[in-house]
């Protein structure tokens, strides 16, 4: 959420955010553990990030 502008966000509703953010920051770490490939947003399209991914989405190719 780096890309976006902060917003001010009541308590409780911050605390879901973080939480979220952990839970895909957890997700992201593990698959990269595993060996997994993660799908990510680049803004314009996905894009398939790690060792294993299919070689027609990876970064830099028109999938």
């Amino acid at each position: 959420m780096s890309a976006q502008t902060p917003v001010n966000l009541n308590p409780k509703a911050q605390a879901m955010l973080d939480c979220l953010q952990q839970a895909v920051a957890d997700t992201l770490e593990r698959k990269r553990r595993l060996g997994h490939y993660a799908v990510l947003w680049d803004g314009n399209k996905p894009v398939l990030v790690g060792e294993d991914a299919p070689a027609e989405c990876k970064p830099n190719s028109d999938c």
